[in-house]
């Protein structure tokens, strides 16, 4: 299957590494032009300087801050008052871990803000666009956690939970103009926050890090934590014109590791 996604300008969010960067080095090497966004303006540098000499194209980059949502807000109005998307990946840091009982209502608002009214706001600008031109596509970077809840995570639980049942409750309304919205349910991949995490868990249990993480590669049916490129094949299709009839969807990529249908 030949993916060619020439002509087509793609806006990838929390790309300056991980997931959110392999995903936006696949839909470049597919021909989209790419603008990455994130955080560090030294790291999003480095990256455009990477895609622009491994797909002789000119990509660029958004410098925003996902937690400081007024500051996002502003950013990300003037960058549509002078650019189209025709292909948007939702994809932010995640929260702070804890357990629930650990959160307070101060929180479940800075989560809200990150993980639901940005990838809501930055939809809202892209819509318009895209129903023109009868062509687009939205790609929620959610988690397994919405389905089978990690105690761990009790912010992405609830927050990633709301973001992919907002996405199937629009998907209903911009299926006619041809385009789709679907959610990445993201199991364990080899990223900074996976180490963080782990980082986290073996202070708490008092155990090396070494021995979480064979715990959750264990935990795998594949019997390994998946790599950023397997993710971004998956974005990658379903940001293409052979994903057309695909919409509405929670699609795992977790190895196995969901239990639930």
């Amino acid at each position: 299957m030949n993916i060619d996604l020439r002509g087509k300008n793609a806006l990838v969010g929390g790309s300056s590494k991980g997931i959110g960067r392999a995903i936006a080095e696949q839909l470049a090497i597919s021909g989209a032009n790419v603008t990455l966004m994130a955080r560090s303006e030294i790291v999003l540098k480095q990256a455009v300087n990477l895609l622009n000499t491994k797909t002789g194209q000119n990509h660029q980059y958004l410098v925003v801050d996902f937690s400081d949502f007024s500051d996002f807000k502003e950013k990300i109005e003037t960058y549509f008052k002078n650019n189209t998307v025709d292909i948007l990946i939702n994809n932010t840091q995640g929260p702070s871990a804890g357990g629930a009982l650990e959160k307070d209502i101060e929180d479940y608002q800075a989560a809200f803000d990150l993980l639901f009214k940005c990838a809501v706001l930055t939809t809202s600008l892209a819509l318009p666009y895209m129903q023109k031109e009868k062509w687009g596509r939205i790609i929620n970077v959610a988690s397994i956690s919405v389905r089978e809840p990690l105690n761990y995570l009790s912010l992405s639980n609830s927050l990633r939970a709301a973001l992919v049942t907002w996405a199937k409750s629009i998907s209903l309304d911009i299926a006619k103009d041809n385009i789709t919205i679907n959610n990445t349910l993201t199991g364990y991949f080899d990223t900074e926050r996976i180490t963080q995490l782990n980082a986290q868990k073996a202070k708490k249990m008092g155990i090396p890090e070494t021995e979480v993480r064979a715990a959750m590669e264990d935990s795998v049916p594949a019997k390994r934590i998946g790599r950023p490129e397997e993710y971004a094949n998956l974005v990658c299709f379903l940001a293409s014109e052979q994903a057309s009839y695909i919409t509405g969807t929670n699609i795992p990529i977790d190895g196995g590791l969901l239990k639930s249908f």
